[in-house]
């Protein structure tokens, strides 16, 4: 054993000791005592699905943050929920930490993270912290084992059923069925249940809870009470809700010049035939003109997205029960909150678990609507494309902050670019102080994290010298320097755009700046490089795919 800073008490020093040439502001003032971390995760949420995003679903309590904290306008996820959830929890690209897929290993949504690869809880608990998990989890290993002292996982029902229990353990124990049971409503109830005990046993310690809804993701199911409340507000179309939308987020002040037309050609990422012809003749797998629809499209699919609405409308009831909860144990402005979504809406459209009755009320337990590309280029607006692309629609993610006591400003905007990299790294810094703890020599052995730390943003928007972003999934790939991204999906040629005034991806400039292309070009394929290498360093020798079984030729 050796002795060693852990990964992020690393990098907390790190940060420290270059702060003053890193950073053209002051990060906020620290606080004695640690402060607690409330790290919200939604699913397949779109860029304006919230109300201060450009929505008119009715979200007041993350409005309310947005209110009293920040809102960043150009935060990025990595395009899907196993690469992100891994990026947030370790502050690595998922492809070092073999949690997206690479070349000559197991990696992926099967990948095992590296050792040294520690999640968040396993490094707080050092500092004194308890650690709590309430939802979806899809990393590697078992919450219990990576350092929670409690868990609610959604396990198996995460993609398939949000009214039935199947495969929901707590503290890694089956968890029966009730009636009444709706997924969201149990995940922010557990929560609470964390916090009050934590409250009545653990007062003098700070924590961390990871709290992870699967809403709005597919299936779409709600409660009938929420439904109702969005009945037919949605049958003028994506168009015109898109066109609304767009105009919300130029009033909120947001940077957003062009709106880009919806892309007709591009369904979903995978195509599902049969999916299509269980849900019958109201479904759609473009985004077609609305005016093209038939009625009896456009009456499902506005049905759809008025389930969706519901789906994020409890959501953020449930997100007010642990506010609440919080401002009870008098720990609200000590709690550094964040929230943000794992990638972009989704366009896919799909039957999976009990399947889908067709003369069932959409939203209920035995129906499997999903929300589909028209629905989905709206909810991403003012972006391009969908979840597993790595065009903004993707990619983009809202991003709120609040906390009261690091965070002077109130309702402001932050457009210095983030990612989900940058998240430990901003908890840890955070922190007024860290301790050292024992690694062996070959956990010790591991790349500086990526991220950069969101504090110095916190203060005002700044440049944190990020020399790029980077992003690979599903062979769809993208580089971010400065304002200008280089992207293409798979299959594709590259394309540049001028995200200084372009976030839509209008305009490909590629064919002006051959010179740029190829500067971009070089520096994504550099980094490929080096991640693979680092996914391949002391890989288990059983994880290499060169020693996997091979398939015998017939």
């Amino acid at each position: 054993m050796i002795r060693c800073w852990l990964f992020m008490a690393l990098v907390c020093v790190i940060f420290v000791n270059s702060s003053v040439s890193d950073a053209q502001a002051q990060p906020p003032a620290r606080n004695n005592r640690p402060p607690n971390v409330l790290l919200i995760v939604a699913d397949d949420l779109g860029y304006s699905d919230v109300g201060c995003y450009g929505s008119e679903i009715a979200t007041p309590h993350l409005d309310g943050l947005a209110k009293n904290g920040l809102r960043f306008t150009n935060f990025y996820n990595t395009a899907r929920c196993w690469p992100t959830r891994a990026a947030l929890m370790t502050g690595y690209y998922p492809q070092q930490i073999r949690r997206d897929t690479v070349p000559g290993v197991k990696s992926g949504g099967q990948g095992n993270r590296p050792a040294w690869a520690t999640l968040l809880p396993a490094q707080l608990k050092a500092n004194k912290y308890r650690s709590y998990h309430s939802g979806k989890w899809h990393i590697d290993g078992k919450p219990l084992a990576q350092g929670f002292d409690h868990s609610y996982d959604l396990g198996g029902q995460s993609q398939s059923n949000y009214f039935k229990t199947g495969g929901v353990t707590e503290d890694e124990k089956p968890v029966p069925q009730t009636e009444g049971f709706y997924s969201t409503v149990a995940i922010a109830d557990h929560a609470v249940r964390c916090l009050k005990e934590h409250a009545e046993k653990y007062a003098e310690q700070p924590f961390f809870h990871y709290l992870c809804f699967t809403a709005p993701h597919f299936p779409l199911h709600a409660l009938p009470e929420d439904i109702k409340k969005y009945e037919g507000k949605y049958s003028t179309g994506w168009n015109e809700v898109q066109r609304r939308r767009f105009a919300k987020q130029k009033e909120l002040g947001f940077p957003v010049t062009q709106l880009p037309a919806m892309e007709r050609d591009v369904g979903p990422p995978y195509p599902f035939p049969a999916a299509i012809e269980k849900f019958g003749a109201g479904e759609v797998n473009r985004p077609l003109p609305w005016t093209e629809l038939t009625t009896e499209q456009q009456s499902f699919q506005a049905q759809k997205m008025a389930i969706h609405a519901a789906m994020i409308d409890r959501m953020d009831q449930e997100i007010g029960k642990v506010l609440a909860q919080l401002k009870a144990m008098n720990q609200f402005d000590n709690t550094l909150i964040f929230f943000l979504s794992d990638n972009g809406a989704s366009a896919e459209i799909m039957v999976r678990g009990e399947g889908h009755d067709p003369t069932a009320p959409l939203g209920s337990a035995v129906t499997y609507p999903c929300l589909g590309p028209g629905w989905s280029s709206c909810a991403n607006t003012p972006f391009r494309r969908h979840k597993t692309w790595v065009h903004e629609g993707g990619t983009a993610t809202p991003l709120i902050i609040h906390w009261p006591k690091g965070v002077a400003a109130k309702g402001e905007l932050r457009h210095t670019p983030g990612h989900a990299i940058d998240i430990p790294r901003t908890i840890f810094d955070a922190c007024p102080q860290m301790v050292t703890v024992e690694l062996s020599a070959e956990a010790a052995d591991h790349p500086e994290p990526p991220g950069r730390s969101l504090l110095p943003a916190l203060a005002k928007d700044t440049d944190l010298k990020r020399d790029a972003l980077w992003f690979l999934h599903e062979e769809n790939r993208a580089i971010r320097i400065g304002d200008w991204k280089l992207v293409a999906a798979k299959g594709d040629a590259w394309s540049l755009y001028d995200l200084s005034n372009d976030r839509g991806e209008t305009t490909d400039l590629a064919a002006q700046h051959p010179d740029k292309v190829k500067e971009l070009q070089t520096e994504w394929a550099r980094r490929f490089d080096e991640y693979a290498a680092t996914a391949l360093k002391n890989a288990p020798a059983t994880d290499l795919r060169e020693n996997q079984p091979k398939k015998k030729k017939k």
